[in-house]
Parts: C-alpha cells; sequence; structure tokens
C-alpha cells in the first residue's frame, strides 16, 4: 500500500497541509466521519504522481460545536469540501472567507445536517421555499438571465443565473444540488461486496470508471490481491466507456453550432460501440462486470471492428474542423486559461485542454499500460474538442493492445481476504471525465461504514462560469457542452 496515514492535531493541519500543497501535491478528498461515538474524525486525502504518492491527514473534533482551521486561503477546492461538510455534518469552520451553504439550498432546515449519526433518516418539515441568493452585478446596461432548474432538453437541473451586458457575459454563476440523493449514506451499512451496483450508479455514464474506483479501494482496505491479467481487462472496460462518451460528445458540438449531420453519424458511432459493450459485457453501460475481486467479459471486442469505427470517426472529424464556420466557433470560445485551470483543481479533458498534465492512469497507475498522453494548450472549445478526439484514437489503440495481447481466460472471481485487513481503502481511476476517486472504511464483520466519492465534475463545475467570462450567451450551450459536466457526479 503506498498510502501514508498521519493523524495530525487540528491547530497542526495548516501547516501539514501547506507542506504538502508546497511539495506538488494536490488536495484531491475529505471526508468526514460520524462513528456513531465521540470524537469525529476529518480525513483529508493528498494526492501526488509519477510516482504515485498518497498521504492522508486525520483530524479529531469533539462531537459537540466541532470547528475545523480552513484550508479556503491555500487551496479553492478545500474551500468547497469545507463547505460540503459544514452542510451534512455540521462541522465549524475558523477562517472561512465565505462559508455559505453549497450543498443545503435556503429551504433545508438550518439545523438539520444529515450525515450526523444521530440525524433522522426521514427530515424534518423544510421551511418554505426559501431564497436562491446570487450576487448581483451593478452597472449601466447590465441585466440578468436566469436559466433552469428545469430546462427544455432531458438534462438533469441546474440553475444558471447571468449577468449581461448586450450579449456578453460579465458574470455566470451556476447553483447545482437540486438532485442531491444522499448516495454517500446509502452505503452505510452494506457489505464489502454488495456495493457495486451503488456505486455504478453514481453517474451512469461512467459506471465502469465508478465500479473500478469503488472495488480497488474495497480490496485495499481488505488486503485483496488481483491479478494483473485481471487488472488489464478492468482496464478495457474504462477505454470502453471513455469511446462511446466521446463520440457523442463529438458529435453534439458539432450539433451545437448547426452541423447536424455530423451528430448524427456520432450517434451512429456511438449506437455501435454501445452494442459492443453489450456484446462484451451483456450490459450497454458496461455494469455488472467489474466487481470487487474480479471481473467477468463474455468475450473481447473485435480490434477491427474498433478501428474501422476510429476510421469512421477520424473522417467525421475532419469534415467538422474543415468547415471555417465551425472552426471559427470553436476557436477563441470558451477560454480557460491554464493558471485558472490549475488552481481550481481542474481535472480530465477540460484540464489537459488548457495544458495541464493530469491522467490517473500515469499519476496512479494499477497496471502498466503504455497510455498516450493527449494535451493541448488554448483552453478553448476547440482543444476540448480535438483532446476528445485524439483521446478517442488513443483508447482505440490501448483497447487494442490489452486484448492482442491477452491471453487465457476472461473471467476471474477473486477473493477479497487474501491479505491483511487494513480497514481503509483508497481507488483512483481516470475516467473519461477525468479522475475519480473513492474511500471506503469497513469494519471488522464486513460491513462499509464509510464511503467517499469525488467524481471529477466536484472540480470541474466551477471552471465553467470562469470559461464563460467574456462570452457571448448564444455560445453558453456550445461552451457547457465542451466541458460536459456530471450533475448527477457532482449532486452526491
Amino acid at each position: 500500500m503506498n498510502r501514508t496515514r498521519r493523524l495530525v492535531a487540528v491547530d497542526d493541519l495548516t501547516d501539514a497541509a501547506e507542506e504538502l500543497l508546497g511539495a506538488g501535491y494536490r488536495l484531491a478528498l475529505v471526508a468526514a466521519h460520524d462513528d456513531g461515538r465521540p470524537p469525529l474524525r476529518v480525513v483529508h486525502l493528498f494526492l501526488a504522481g509519477r510516482p504515485d504518492r498518497r498521504v492522508e491527514l486525520e483530524c479529531l473534533l469533539p462531537v459537540h460545536d466541532p470547528v475545523l482551521p480552513s484550508l479556503a486561503y491555500m487551496s479553492f477546492p478545500a474551500g468547497r469540501f469545507e463547505r460540503e461538510m459544514r452542510d451534512l455534518y455540521g462541522i465549524g469552520l475558523r477562517g472561512h472567507p465565505r462559508p455559505r451553504r453549497l450543498v443545503r439550498h435556503a429551504h433545508w432546515p438550518e439545523d438539520w445536517h444529515p450525515m450526523r449519526a444521530d440525524a433522522p433518516t426521514t427530515p424534518p418539515e423544510f421551511g418554505g421555499s426559501g431564497e436562491l441568493r446570487f450576487l448581483t452585478v451593478g452597472g449601466e446596461g447590465v441585466y440578468e438571465i436566469p436559466v433552469g432548474p428545469v430546462h427544455a432538453g432531458l438534462i438533469e437541473p441546474g440553475h444558471f443565473r447571468f449577468s449581461v451586458v448586450g450579449e456578453t457575459v460579465v458574470r455566470l454563476k451556476a447553483r447545482l444540488w437540486y438532485v442531491h440523493r444522499g448516495i454517500e449514506r446509502l452505503f452505510h451499512g452494506r457489505s464489502a461486496t454488495g456495493a457495486t451496483e451503488l456505486a455504478e450508479r453514481v453517474s451512469g455514464d461512467s459506471s465502469a470508471a465508478h465500479a473500478l474506483a469503488h472495488c480497488l479501494a474495497v480490496e485495499e482496505a481488505c488486503g485483496a490481491t488481483v491479478p494483473e491479467d485481471a487488472q488489464r481487462l478492468r482496464a478495457l472496460l474504462v477505454e470502453l466507456e471513455r469511446l462511446y462518451n466521446h463520440a457523442a460528445d463529438l458529435g453534439a458540438l458539432a450539433n451545437d453550432v448547426g452541423f447536424g449531420l455530423a451528430n448524427a453519424h456520432a450517434l451512429r458511432l456511438r449506437e455501435e460501440l454501445l452494442r459492443i459493450n453489450a456484446e462484451v459485457t451483456g450490459h450497454r453501460l458496461l455494469r455488472g462486470a467489474i466487481r470487487p475481486g474480479g471481473v467477468t467479459l463474455r468475450r473481447l471486442p473485435d480490434p477491427a471492428r474498433l478501428a474501422s469505427l476510429a476510421a469512421d470517426l477520424a473522417e467525421l472529424t475532419t469534415l467538422t474542423l474543415g468547415n471555417g464556420i465551425i472552426y471559427d466557433r470553436f476557436a477563441g470560445t470558451g477560454v480557460l486559461a491554464a493558471d485558472d485551470a490549475r488552481a481550481l483543481g481542474c481535472l480530465g479533458c477540460p484540464a489537459r485542454a488548457s495544458g495541464l498534465v493530469t491522467d490517473a492512469r500515469l499519476d496512479h497507475p494499477v497496471v502498466e499500460l503504455p497510455i498516450e498522453e493527449i494535451r493541448a494548450e488554448t483552453g478553448d472549445v476547440l482543444a476540448r474538442y480535438t483532446v476528445r478526439r485524439d483521446e478517442f484514437a488513443a483508447s482505440v489503440a490501448l483497447v487494442t493492445e490489452i486484448v492482442v495481447n491477452h491471453r487465457g481466460r476472461t473471467e476471474f472471481t477473486g477473493d477479497l481476504d487474501t491479505g491483511p485487513r487494513v480497514g481503509s481503502g483508497v481507488g483512483i481511476v481516470e475516467g473519461w471525465r477525468g479522475t475519480i476517486v473513492h474511500r471506503v472504511e469497513i469494519d471488522d464483520a464486513g460491513r462499509l461504514t464509510r464511503a467517499k466519492i469525488v467524481d471529477p465534475s466536484w472540480f470541474n463545475w466551477p471552471a465553467l462560469p470562469v470559461a464563460m467570462s467574456e462570452t457571448i450567451v448564444p455560445d453558453f450551450p456550445l461552451v457547457n457542452k465542451s466541458f460536459n459536466l456530471s450533475y448527477a457526479g457532482n449532486d452526491l
């Protein structure tokens, strides 16, 4: 296990965190714990890659009036994790610049913290509709455009408030958590081998990646070892998930600028890829194949068939970018500068399109694979488009390499009792949206007592308003689609 765990005093937390951040680590996760008895615990997980390094800082807090020093002044993601803890656990924050509600909307009861052990499973009566407050932007000619939370399309709810002069966006504020489902609490009490189906439903289009991250965390907690061949097959499934989602996004981006023909062909490719998924696992979204200790494939995908689809997609993207009008709409639109992406802690495609080096397959490898790292520099819609295009080709090459070099069986049952139980585990997977992190704790009876999940959308949602600054309102659907963030993955 390459994870270091340190118990630190509350007053020493800021110094320890500052030291890790200064050494190149990033704050990947903050998990509060209420074990039903004193004290409360808070775990900060810091990650650094190449080589893989993982450090946990654990603080103990009193059950009554727990207060934690804020790390918001040194880490933007830390400030948001802390606001989440304040909402769900009632943990106070010392020195936080803006400790406003994050998860709990205004109509949630003030003293109800649903992740506390003594919180009623049925919430107390909500206090009216509440008020949704946004910062008002003043000045001559400024007006507001409210959008959502109910939208015209088949998407999940989110509210966007545009402050606009003419057509130019001066400020955009997004309000999420309309579909908060209490997912993390639903893991409590489930057996270590019985929660994968729940992990697959954290964000449906990332079923394989979330299932794998959950299983890796459970396996580490149980001290289980999974054969390398099984890990390669698991990686294959995550790449198949990347393929069908990237194909859909490339078509949708073309559709948002009026090139419906490209979208129709991209959806044809997506359908072919979903059918391949069903042939390989029995499920179009790759569910049911990955489980703690093992993996089951019905068959391996045909490399020739994937190569044909890759050629079709390459032709499609060439035609799309060869259209001068489309190219002009993509280039220079919705720019996310590298410094902003780094400060916000962005992950996945948006980060790589802004020039950042981030890929969990290389930073935190589970199995050694020939990963081609794709990056761009301009940070605009065009860069996010080309990164997806190039990642599609690289994923086809990776799947082909795994299939060609695989020998033997395609089913591994595994055993969770193959090593010393350590009680907690972390799973890190590069999903198609970016790095997914799961952390679990398991008791002596083999039940989950805590599961903390961080989807890359948690880190990337704050980047969308930044990219929209000085962009015109009609380009919002295009910029939004170029990020394509998960509401469900954020609104756990």
